[in-house]
């Protein structure tokens, strides 16, 4: 069984929730769980916070998390997560920010660094990755590996 059909038969079984915050993924992440017959039952919308801006309107994130951590950080997927969770009243909520290139990368946040943000209804998690590859390829692999974490931690 794939990661998004855990995913659905988890939510589904327990009328459960889930919603998305992306940056670098531009609405794949979304357009993946809407790939399954009967996800309007358990996703309801998303959020694709581009700009900093974007991220801080409608969000939440704080500016000053943004001025010292910067948008492809821990402390930013973590405050998109859990806005995206309570703008959505969303039971689980996955942010996605990084840097898909090819430009935009730099010392210490190379091309294909991708942080992602995970609020369950028992814990907030942070993880990151470094993905290789062109754009439209870290971005793919970004969805996946924001899939795996999700299916990894259902409660």
């Amino acid at each position: 069984m794939t990661a998004l059909q855990t995913i659905a038969d988890h939510l589904t079984a327990r009328r459960q929730t889930v919603t998305c915050a992306e940056s670098c993924t531009g609405g794949l992440l979304a357009g993946a769980f809407t790939s399954i017959s009967g996800s309007s039952q358990w996703f309801h919308q998303s959020f694709v916070t581009y700009s900093n801006k974007a991220k801080e309107d409608r969000l939440g994130v704080l500016p000053a998390t943004l001025l010292k951590h910067g948008a492809v950080s821990r402390e930013t997927v973590a405050e998109m997560a859990r806005g995206a969770k309570a703008v959505a009243q969303a039971d689980y909520a996955l942010s996605i920010s990084g840097i898909a290139g090819p430009g935009g990368g730099g010392k210490g946040k190379p091309v294909g660094t991708v942080w992602f943000g995970l609020s369950t209804p028992a814990e907030n998690i942070e993880r990151t990755a470094l993905f290789s590859g062109d754009r439209e390829s870290i971005r793919q692999q970004a969805v996946g590996f924001a899939l795996a974490l999700l299916a990894e931690h259902l409660v």
